[in-house]
């Protein structure tokens, strides 16, 4: 299924919601977009504030950014499996990475739409997940299913990722895709010092050289 695809088949049906995310003015404009179509009972803006609000109000979806403070996306559902079932979770991110896709699947997300889709999109994907549909973007299907078929070799993936901190992948992700230093500070709002710190441990701790290897790197892995 795609985030495309047509708006559940009950209409009326408004579904309650949590979003959470950690930039305050992109969950205003989320709940701008979706809040006439679905009822958004609370936002979160980390893994403990989200935490509370799923056990506290059992929402049948959560919108889960995929990197937050306190542990991500995957902590979230990690600390609330099972005790919950009836609430299902779909990431919303900014980021396409096959890594972040895949792992927030394996971590018990119903579906992953990236933060280019629109407001009637989200709606319709909320609704699709609550059904218990699995949902989409075109190009992060793929991912998934690459994975499965074997294509993606997703442990070796997530052992060499585990070294690395939440901001050291953005870091990493933005140098590997031609970014410069200056770019990557601006991008991230942290000083360029800081990039270079980052971009040393990044090579440090992957066991390479350049620049140009960290690009190849993430290239073959399908990072970028």
């Amino acid at each position: 299924m795609t985030a495309h695809a047509a708006p559940s088949s009950s209409p009326g049906t408004r579904r309650s919601v949590v979003v959470v995310d950690d930039h305050a003015m992109f969950r205003r404009g989320v709940r701008a977009e979706i809040e006439g179509a679905v009822d958004v009972l609370a936002e979160a803006e980390d893994v403990d504030q989200a935490v509370d609000a799923v056990l506290r109000l059992k929402p049948e979806v959560v919108l889960l950014d995929v990197h937050l403070p306190g542990g991500g996306g995957g902590e979230v559902m990690r600390r609330v499996a099972n005790r919950v079932p009836e609430t299902r979770f779909l990431a919303l991110s900014v980021s396409d990475a096959a890594e972040d896709v895949i792992g927030t699947i394996r971590a018990g997300a119903r579906g992953y739409v990236t933060k280019t889709i629109t407001g009637p999109e989200l709606v319709a994907a909320i609704g699709r997940v609550a059904e218990g549909d699995a949902v989409f973007s075109p190009r992060l299907a793929g991912f998934v299913l690459d994975a499965f078929a074997g294509s993606i070799a997703v442990a070796q993936v997530d052992e060499d990722l585990d070294r690395l901190t939440d901001r050291e992948r953005e870091v990493m992700r933005l140098i590997a895709r031609g970014y410069a230093y200056k770019e990557v500070a601006s991008e991230l709002f942290i000083s360029v010092k800081t990039v270079e710190t980052h971009v040393s441990s990044v090579l440090r701790k992957l066991q390479l050289s350049s620049r140009h290897e960290l690009t190849r790197w993430a290239s073959d892995r399908r990072l970028l």
